[in-house]
């Protein structure tokens, strides 16, 4: 195992020798790392949190902190994220709290950027981008492939479906529809299918299209979103049957 000298590991942690440990490092007596982590330097690993493989912490990062909320009391919440992601400078993650669930989660191959912020009891999916300073309150859920832009704030409770790419500056108060593009450009509304993303993804053109159709359905202004559900559903296609279901089951509303 590299471990810098003046890095701090607490009794009971369990850092394999595959992992490398950088200068002024803490890790807590309760923290679980995965085989070929890195942490470059002054990061900090605390609570009962379990990290996957090949995962790389850059300086001043917090992992698994307590979570910023007043009804906290130190109860044995956890933090968990899987494998290959990379945490940048100053990344803030919460570990959860009782009343959230009791987790905080992050899948893998992640990228959060610096500044970024995951609040407790938030749920982020793999391959996902948050870019700089964007900033997840208590229980969001973030779905796969999702690209969060800078400067975002997501109100707590929202849910961003799977593909969606959310333009910088983006206040995010509602939920987010799967496959999206969505902006804060003129106004906070979705502008229709994230094409490029899904292309890079592999979306084939007919799975574009279907998409494309649907969205003009539902973000037409000419009717209200029970009318474009119901029309939705004579569309025989496995992403818009998701899409039709994300919508039915929001709690806090769509942005269309």
């Amino acid at each position: 195992m590299s471990v810098h000298s003046s890095a701090v590991i607490a009794s009971g942690a369990q850092v394999p020798a595959s992992c490398t440990v950088g200068p002024f490092c803490t890790i807590g007596p309760e923290v679980l790392l995965g085989e070929n982590c890195t942490l470059i330097s002054h990061v900090v690993l605390d609570g009962r949190t379990r990290i996957g493989a090949r995962n790389v912490f850059y300086p001043f990062c917090s992992v698994g902190v307590a979570p910023q909320d007043l009804k906290y009391r130190g109860e044995p919440t956890e933090t968990i994220l899987g494998d290959d992601n990379t945490i940048r400078e100053s990344v803030t993650i919460s570990r959860g709290t009782v009343g959230g669930g009791g987790a905080t989660r992050i899948g893998s191959n992640c990228l959060l950027m610096t500044c970024a912020h995951v609040g407790h009891d938030s749920q982020i999916g793999d391959h996902c981008i948050l870019a700089n300073a964007a900033t997840l309150a208590g229980h969001v859920t973030i779905e796969d492939y999702v690209t969060l832009g800078a400067f975002c704030p997501v109100h707590q409770h929202c849910v961003i479906g799977r593909y969606a790419f959310i333009g910088g500056g983006t206040i995010v108060t509602q939920d987010v529809l799967p496959f999206s593009l969505t902006s804060a450009r003129r106004e906070n509304k979705a502008f229709g299918i994230n094409k490029i993303g899904l292309e890079r993804r592999g979306f084939a053109p007919d799975r574009l299209n279907a998409l494309q159709k649907a969205f003009r359905v539902l973000l037409s202004s000419k009717q209200n979103t029970a009318q474009a559900l119901e029309k939705l559903r004579g569309m025989e296609n496995e992403d818009v049957a998701e899409l039709v279901a994300f919508v039915q089951r929001s709690e806090r509303g769509v942005i269309r």
